[in-house]
């Protein structure tokens, strides 16, 4: 339900939605460009591919974490204040990253900077919300495009920094460099805040998530969704590094960072799933994204020692899974403003809850059995996420349907003594 105009906030500047896209790209960078550093890694900190692996789930732990802990309070905070402490400290964590001289160092730092890296995830919903429901699909779909542009290309740039400079800490210290520009950009231009600010504790913010996810059935779908489709997208690139860089391949970083150059035309082709899920749902493109993703995971398979066959397999399980992640995105944030930020932390906990299982499985299997037992790991993920968009589309009406008895997308608000709805 969307408010009244009387309850909108009003932002200082006009929605930017190109700024908020580039902003997405940069801070999103800094959980996948470490993966075609990991081989490097590995050989500079003089430890086995195995343990320096272990720094993929440490950046999707860490990023679930700061989805829990950090998101939820955009609902209520003061958005400006907020970015700038997230991008100052993400940049220091970035830095001791790129100074770290052992193994366990460099995972601590990035648990620390993906916790404090979860900008994106605030700024989607502030321009879903922004845009409102007639541009929402269309404005999702680009602000997920400069997330997917940044979690592919980021892999082609810290591969060619890499490379040119003999050294994977130069990666952290440029995106330290990027991440700190955006501190005399980004919070100028955000609205003081989300929503009209709210008497609701932190304690009472996390501990309205589990009622979110009982009350609507749609964000229970895209969550399982979410899951399955980021587990198998975070398998592949977490092993990838690593197949390529083995026999016959024998490719070093800048060969595996380039695979994020070879997506781009599956990131710009992913801006159509936003329109696509205004005119056909979103459990249809929910569908064609998964069978893409399996389509990609195939390819892979079966043309192991072919560069080719690995981008085009690389081409379609990211089309497949960003149009996956519009879709969903674009349907919760029909559930009410007042719950943006939350939807959102529910919904990319258990995204990148997914991911983080994924990328441990990936690197656990691919160390003990190769590339097809991997790519087996994250054919099922893809299997599962089938499951559910087929089991969905049995349904009735969903909980985010209009309907005249329900408020801030299905929730019943309490009102408090003061006559402020409390509808977490």
């Amino acid at each position: 339900m969307e408010p009244s105009p009387a309850a909108a906030p009003s932002p200082a500047r006009p929605l930017n939605v190109p700024l908020l896209a580039v902003a997405g790209a940069v801070t999103v960078a800094n959980l996948y460009f470490p993966q075609p550093l990991l081989a490097a890694v590995a050989r500079g900190l003089e430890v086995s591919e195995r343990t320096a692996g272990l720094i993929a789930p440490a950046a999707q732990v860490g990023y679930a974490l700061g989805l829990l802990l950090l998101v939820p309070t955009a609902d209520t905070a003061r958005l400006r204040r907020l970015t700038a402490v997230l991008l100052a400290l993400t940049s220091t964590a970035l830095l001791v990253a790129a100074a770290a001289p052992d193994v366990v160092t460099l995972t601590v730092a990035t648990l620390a900077l993906s916790t404090t890296t979860v900008l994106p995830q605030i700024l989607t919903p502030v321009a879903a919300v922004l845009a409102g429901p007639a541009r929402r699909g269309r404005v999702v779909a680009l602000v997920g495009l400069g997330l997917t542009l940044g979690s592919t290309l980021s892999r082609t740039v810290s591969g060619a920094v890499a490379d040119a400079s003999g050294s994977w800490r130069a990666a952290y210290v440029v995106a330290a460099m990027a991440t700190a520009a955006l501190l005399f950009v980004l919070p100028r231009r955000l609205p003081e805040r989300l929503g009209p600010p709210g008497r609701t504790s932190y304690a009472a913010l996390l501990a309205g998530l589990p009622r979110l996810l009982s009350a609507h059935r749609e964000l229970r779908v895209a969550a399982v969704i979410g899951a399955c489709a980021f587990g198998a997208f975070s398998v592949f690139w977490a092993v990838l590094a690593f197949h390529l860089a083995a026999p016959p391949l024998g490719y070093g970083p800048g060969v595996a960072g380039l695979f994020g150059l070879l997506t781009l035309p599956a990131a710009l082709l992913s801006a159509t799933a936003g329109p696509l899920t205004d005119r056909f749902g979103a459990g249809a493109v929910n569908a064609g994204g998964l069978v893409c993703a399996g389509l990609g995971i195939a390819v892979a398979g079966l043309a192991p020692a072919s560069a080719a066959g690995l981008a085009a397999g690389a081409n379609l399980l990211v089309v497949g899974v960003s149009a996956c992640q519009v879709a969903a995105q674009a349907r919760i944030f029909a559930i009410g403003r007042e719950v943006a930020a939350r939807v959102n932390t529910v919904f990319m906990l258990a995204t990148f809850g997914g991911g983080a299982v994924g990328s441990l499985a990936g690197g656990g299997l691919y160390a003990a059995h190769g590339w097809a037992a991997a790519l087996l790991a994250a054919g099922a993920c893809v299997a599962g996420g089938l499951v559910t968009v087929t089991a969905s589309a049995r349904a009735a009406v969903p909980s985010c349907a209009p309907d005249a008895t329900r408020e801030a997308g299905g929730i019943r608000p309490r009102t408090s003594p003061e006559g402020t709805p409390q509808g977490d």
